[in-house]
């Protein structure tokens, strides 16, 4: 993701923002009824080559990509809808493919995401979301990634499009234009919005912009978008924190956790998502959560 993303990070205070006080008030409210906690963590992408004979057993085809990622990870931010909407038979296979505990949090199409309108002049929002819905349980969360230039002026549209959407599937939104991340009517007018129509906001903590890492929760989930450094000694410094503010919400009441664990190329993505389930399980070893194993024949943790 080139999206924050800085040549050098030895100087950036990656220290998480303070809490905000609309989330005591949110997450207060939430009701528990005894269900436990879920974290699911995972990469961005499955079709890894550099992956076989590491994660992927040794001699792996792609055409078993999908399934070997299901039985390491719990959960993908599934890309490929971004650019080509899925039909039903598409989504059978990834079904057929995971097991039953996996979790697809797909992208919204770029058609719908980046058009004026947000699509709302087109079936395609609806196509998506009634083909998208055939997931059953192995559907997380939808997100639409929205554009930096979607700013306060078209929050009258998020809305229309909330009406329309947010009833039919899981919804997150992630927005990047700097007033939204701002103290002001703007940034408070568009959280509230998205928890009108229970619809998480995504936080995404990226070195060059600090801003979106801003902590707001809307809804019982949240999805994270972590993007690391090549294993910087600062990635591991940053999931630990995360780890206790993961704790302080999930005991507030918080039921969902996505953690997105992005590396450079994808590459390194597994070691991150490895240390961030080990780190996660020592201090909420009540949380529900899975994470990939090096395949036999490999060394042991890095950690």
């Amino acid at each position: 993701m080139d999206f924050g993303k800085l040549p050098n990070v030895d100087q950036v205070d990656f220290r998480l923002p303070a809490e905000p006080e609309s989330n005591r008030r949110f997450l207060s409210d939430l009701s528990i009824n005894g269900q436990i906690p879920e974290i699911y963590v995972g990469p961005t992408g499955y079709n890894m080559k550099p992956w076989v004979g590491k994660w992927y057993p040794f001699g792996a085809k792609d055409r078993d990509f999908l399934r070997h990622y299901g039985t390491q990870f719990n959960t993908i931010e599934f890309n490929t809808t971004h650019y080509r909407m899925p039909d039903s038979a598409l989504v059978d296979r990834w079904i057929a493919e995971t097991p039953e505990d996996f979790r697809f949090c797909p992208k919204l199409p770029q058609s719908i995401s980046h058009a004026r309108d947000l699509g709302l002049s087109t079936y395609e929002p609806r196509i998506f979301c009634e083909t998208i819905i055939g997931l059953g349980v192995r559907l997380g969360y939808c997100f639409m990634q929205l554009p930096p230039h979607f700013g306060p002026k078209e929050l009258p549209i998020l809305d229309r499009f909330l009406a329309a959407v947010a009833p039919l599937i899981p919804l997150a939104v992630e927005v990047r234009h700097p007033v939204f991340f701002q103290d002001g009517p703007e940034s408070r007018y568009l959280f509230d919005l998205l928890r009108d129509y229970h619809t998480a906001a995504v936080i995404t903590d990226v070195a060059g912009r600090r801003d979106v890492c801003h902590m707001q929760q809307t809804t019982s989930a949240t999805l994270i978008r972590f993007v690391g450094n090549d294993l910087h000694p600062s990635d591991y410094r940053r999931i630990q924190e995360w780890s206790g503010r993961l704790k302080q919400w999930t005991e507030q009441g918080l039921r969902q956790v996505y953690f997105f664990a992005h590396e450079p190329d994808n590459l390194l993505a597994p070691e991150l998502s490895q240390y961030c389930v080990e780190t996660f399980s020592k201090t909420m070893p009540e949380v529900r959560m899975r994470g990939p194993k090096q395949v036999p024949g490999q060394q042991g943790s890095l950690f």
